[in-house]
């Protein structure tokens, strides 16, 4: 293993979305669910080891043709989920827009960067990050259906006065979700 100058690349674009939530939060809550541990504990160790494994066991030198076609794949799937990003903070930043569908893909927000990080490991010629998105696809997309079941059945709960606005403070730093985890 070796620092990989990609993979950091990589890890800081599929990071920087997820940080938007830290200042521009839902302006309504998320849907508190109670999560199962297991697919808690995929999402998390998924996240984690996404974000660590590109740039510890990623490629160092020149790429072959096919690892730059995989490149440049990764990054349209980055564009098409900076989008994404975009248009939740033009349209008025509502939970609807991070898990609701677009183009007929159920969330997109959760499944483009499953993609992009399955794709990145073609990319730096890693079965590590693919095993990376692997475990955080499965944790990640049923947990993110849920979510967005939630937010198609059930209206949005506006905060009473002296409430807390938005999901700041309901926010626990975990990227996207406020959300309960059975023990």
């Amino acid at each position: 293993m070796e620092f990989s100058p990609y993979g950091l690349a990589f890890s800081l674009a599929l990071l920087a979305p997820s940080l938007l939530l830290a200042w521009w939060p839902p302006r309504h809550p998320l849907p508190r669910l109670r999560v199962a541990w297991p697919l808690a504990a995929a999402e998390r160790l998924g996240q984690a080891l996404a974000l660590v494994l590109p740039v510890v066991s990623g490629a160092t030198g020149p790429l072959t043709p096919a690892q730059s076609v995989l490149g440049c794949t990764t990054g349209v799937l980055f564009l098409a989920y900076a989008a994404l990003w975009v248009r939740y903070l033009a349209k008025g930043r509502e939970p609807e827009l991070l898990y609701g569908r677009w183009a007929g893909v159920p969330v997109p927000l959760a499944l483009l960067p499953i993609l992009a990080v399955t794709a990145c490991a073609g990319w730096l010629g890693s079965p590590w990050i693919l095993a990376a998105g692997v475990i955080l696809a499965a944790g990640h997309l049923p947990i993110s259906l849920q979510i967005a079941q939630r937010l198609r059945n059930e209206p949005p709960k506006i905060p009473r006065p002296g409430e807390a606005q938005g999901a700041a403070a309901s926010y626990r730093g975990d990227g996207h979700t406020d959300r309960e985890e059975n023990t």
